[in-house]
């Protein structure tokens, strides 16, 4: 399968950062863990995230995907949270919705 690149530059997060800032954690229990899916990081011998794994698929599961133990890291969850507050209202304002509606949501 061939892949499109933009014409345009465009900067990359590392793996690590995605996972330590909480966008991982958050893209799992918002979106992937109710669907019964979550996306997985590989970590390496010294708890680097080195890459992507795959996409864990219980959508067989009725009840989906929950953390267990302790649950979600809440610093991760707020941190999340205060970038999608301090977003939102600047692509309310330019582009009309925060989320892109697929049709006429």
């Amino acid at each position: 399968m061939s892949e499109v690149r933009p014409s345009i530059q465009v900067d990359h997060m590392t793996i690590a950062e995605f996972k330590d800032e909480g966008y991982l954690q958050e893209l799992n229990r918002k979106f992937l863990h109710p669907l019964g899916l979550a996306l997985e990081v590989v970590v390496d011998e010294n708890g680097n995230a080195t890459e992507f794994g795959g996409v864990w698929d219980f959508r067989d599961d009725a009840e989906g995907i929950i953390y267990g133990g302790a649950g979600p890291d809440i610093v991760k969850a707020k941190r999340i949270r205060h970038y999608e507050e301090d977003r939102k209202p600047e692509r309310i304002a330019r582009v009309g919705y925060w989320i892109q509606p697929a049709d006429a949501d």
